[in-house]
């Protein structure tokens, strides 16, 4: 299972703040306004407290958002115990997407962010959802580079499903033509014969529905190829 950051508390004179307080106070400041709309004098204000204060947990706003980060990924759990690796990478699926709805303005601190980030520098919390990973498939009877090869499948497909999910928009959600209500319209019909043509199909999206065709395309694959000869058997 996923685990919980270690406590750590400030103390001032109006008694002490704990990290798990602060980090929920600025994870609702970007669940709010974004994270260009959080700072260390915006969150010192909503904590009551002087900013100076938070320099003591936090040395600058970058090491408050992998704060953040961390904040969030310990909501997504791995059941390494569960025997039944492909239900529980579906599972994880599920449970990412549900963080990725809860807090779409955090998705790039958990998309984005740790892509420029060298493993071994990355807050500890963050890589929480790897090691268990790992820890499960190699249970499952994986090689250790055949595991990394599913997380890193699993988490590439999960990583592009919510930027795109969060991204679905609808130009004229009152017009009942699918071409307007998409804008697809303006796009020549000659050169885009095969997007106009989806555009029921489009208009009709649904993120779980996606999600799940999504997750039973990447593991069939992921099962047919582990389980040729000489691959661990699929659980």
């Amino acid at each position: 299972m996923a685990k919980m950051p270690e406590r750590r508390s400030i103390h001032s004179d109006d008694g002490p703040i704990t990290r798990e307080r602060i980090l929920e106070c600025a994870l609702g400041i970007i669940d709010g306004d974004g994270i260009d709309g959080l700072s260390m004098r915006r969150l010192g204000k909503a904590l009551g407290r002087d900013p100076m204060t938070l320099y003591r947990h936090a040395p600058n706003k970058a090491a408050l958002l992998d704060g953040v980060a961390e904040r969030v990924l310990e909501e997504l759990e791995v059941d390494t115990e569960d025997g039944d690796w492909v239900t529980q990478l579906r599972e994880v699926a599920r449970g990412f997407r549900r963080l990725a709805l809860a807090h779409p303005q955090v998705v790039p601190l958990l998309v984005t962010r740790p892509l420029s980030t060298p493993l071994g520098l990355r807050p500890l919390g963050t890589l929480r959802p790897l090691e268990d990973m790992l820890t499960l498939l190699t249970k499952a009877g994986f090689t250790d580079a055949d595991a990394l090869h599913v997380y890193r499948a699993l988490f590439g497909f999960l990583y592009g499903h919510v930027l795109n999910e969060l991204q679905e928009l609808v130009e004229r959600p009152d017009e009942s033509d699918d071409l307007l209500r998409l804008g697809l319209h303006r796009l020549p019909i000659g050169e885009f014969p095969m997007i106009r043509g989806l555009a029921p199909v489009l208009a009709s999206y649904d993120g779980a529905a996606e999600l799940e065709r999504g997750v039973d395309i990447l593991l069939a694959g992921l099962t047919a190829t582990l389980t040729q000869p000489d691959s661990p058997p699929s659980r």
